[in-house]
C-alpha cells in the first residue's frame, strides 16, 4: 500500500505514513512549492534544515523551460533540482485555468498561447503523464478542467464529465506505459472537481474512487470562492473517498485553512503563500503575521519568532527590516526560511496533537493566539 493511515483523531483528523519511490512522508504534511524546479530563495539543504518532507514541481512551466525530455536525459527531476527526497508534480491543468484568455477547451485537450513566447501549445491527458513521467515525480497528478468560481451548474457538470473522461485517458496511459520512478512505480493521484455543487462532488469522487488511483486530491478550490464555500466543497468531497488513500487539497493555504481541513480529514497541502509573503516583507508567526518593513521594528531586538529555527532566531527583528529595506538578499532568504519553518512546524505539531487525540484543541488554542495578536 502507498499510504498507511495510523489514527483518526476524534475531530477527523489523520495521522498516517506516505510510502514513496524516494522516501516515507509523515502526513498531515505541507509540501513548499518549487515551481521552476526550486524552492525560491532556498538551497536543497535549507529544505533538509527545515525538515521539508515533500516538496512540489510545476508540470507546465517545466515543460516550456528546460523542457521535460532535457530534465529526462539528465537523469529527473530529483537529480537536476539537486532534491533526494520525494516530489510531487502537479498536471498543468491549474496553470491552464490561470490562461483563461489564451486557452481553448476541446475533448482532445487544451490549446492555448503560453506565457513565454506566445507559442502555440496543446496539453492533453496522455501529454501531461507523458511529461510527468519524464520528470520522474514520485506523485504525478491526472489532467483536469479546473472550472472557474462562480460557476453555472450546467458548465460545472460539463466540465466535470470532460475531468472523467480524461482521467480515464490517463489511466489508460498509465496502464499502458507503467511510468516508474527510483525503481518504482511512480503515484498518480485522481483530482475531484465539481465547483460548489454538492452533488457533483459526490459523483466525481465516487467515480475517480471506483479508478482505483492512488491517491486523491480535491481541486477547485481557492479560485476566488469564499473560505465557506471551500470548506464546502471539502465537505462534499471528502466522505466518498477511500479511507486508506491520501487525500490532498490543492493550492492551500493559510495557516487556520490547513487546520480547518485537517479536521475534515485532509492529509497534504501545498501553497505559494509562504515564499510569496516573503518576497513582500511578511513573517509568519504564531501570533500572526508581521509586516517586517514597519518603522515599529526598526531598533526592536528580539527575533522574528522566539519560536522559530536558529538560522532565524539570530538575527533581530531591526536586522531583518533592515536587511529588507536595503534590497539585501539575505531578508528574502531568512523570511522564506522563517514562513516554510512556520508551516513544517505547524504541521509536525498537528501531527502530535492527532496522535495524542487532542487535535480540537490543539486547533482551537492555535488559531486563538493567531488571530488575537496585532503585531503588524
Amino acid at each position: 500500500m502507498s499510504f498507511d493511515l495510523h489514527t483518526t483523531d476524534p475531530s477527523g483528523a489523520r495521522l498516517g505514513t506516505l510510502h514513496l519511490p524516494h522516501g516515507d512522508v509523515q502526513t498531515p504534511i505541507f509540501m513548499p512549492v518549487g515551481t521552476q524546479g526550486t524552492v525560491k530563495t532556498l538551497h536543497p539543504e535549507d529544505l533538509n534544515a527545515l525538515g521539508a518532507q515533500i516538496i512540489l514541481g510545476n508540470t507546465y512551466h517545466l515543460c516550456l523551460r528546460p523542457g521535460d525530455e532535457p530534465i529526462r536525459d539528465m537523469g529527473g527531476l530529483h537529480r537536476f533540482a539537486g532534491w533526494d527526497k520525494p516530489m510531487l508534480t502537479d498536471s498543468g491543468g491549474f496553470q491552464v485555468f490561470s490562461l483563461a484568455r489564451l486557452r481553448k477547451i476541446t475533448e482532445e485537450g487544451v490549446r492555448f498561447c503560453n506565457h513565454i513566447d506566445g507559442a502555440y501549445m496543446m496539453l492533453t491527458p496522455e501529454r501531461s503523464m507523458e511529461i510527468q513521467a519524464n520528470l520522474g515525480s514520485d506523485i504525478a497528478m491526472l489532467f483536469d478542467e479546473c472550472p472557474p468560481y462562480p460557476c453555472e451548474r450546467k458548465y460545472a457538470a460539463k466540465s466535470l464529465g470532460l475531468t472523467l473522461r480524461w482521467a480515464k485517458r490517463c489511466k489508460a496511459w498509465i496502464d499502458e506505459h507503467q511510468p516508474q520512478t527510483n525503481g518504482m512505480p511512480q503515484q498518480h493521484f485522481g483530482i475531484v472537481q465539481g465547483s460548489c455543487y454538492a452533488d457533483l462532488r459526490r459523483q466525481c469522487a465516487e467515480e475517480l474512487a471506483a479508478m482505483d488511483f492512488d491517491g486523491y486530491a480535491v481541486g477547485g478550490v481557492s479560485v476566488g470562492e469564499p473560505e465557506p464555500v471551500m470548506l464546502e466543497a471539502i465537505e462534499n468531497s471528502t466522505p466518498y473517498l477511500p479511507q486508506n488513500k491520501a487525500r490532498y487539497a490543492m493550492g492551500l493555504g493559510t495557516p487556520t485553512q490547513m487546520l480547518e481541513m485537517i479536521e475534515r480529514g485532509i492529509d497534504m497541502f501545498d501553497c505559494v503563500m509562504p515564499t510569496r509573503l516573503a518576497r513582500h516583507g511578511i513573517a509568519l508567526t504564531p501570533d500572526g503575521p508581521m509586516h517586517i518593513r514597519n518603522e515599529r521594528w526598526k531598533y526592536d531586538t528580539r527575533p522574528i519568532d522566539p519560536e522559530g529555527h536558529p538560522h532565524v532566531t539570530r538575527f533581530s527583528r531591526a536586522a531583518v527590516r533592515h536587511f529588507f529595506r536595503a534590497g539585501e538578499m539575505l531578508a528574502l532568504r531568512l523570511l522564506s526560511f522563517q514562513n516554510l519553518h512556520f508551516y513544517l512546524r505547524l504541521m509536525a505539531q498537528a501531527r502530535s496533537a492527532i496522535a495524542a487525540g487532542e487535535f480540537a484543541a490543539f486547533k482551537s488554542s492555535f488559531i486563538s493566539r493567531y488571530q488575537a495578536n496585532d503585531i503588524q
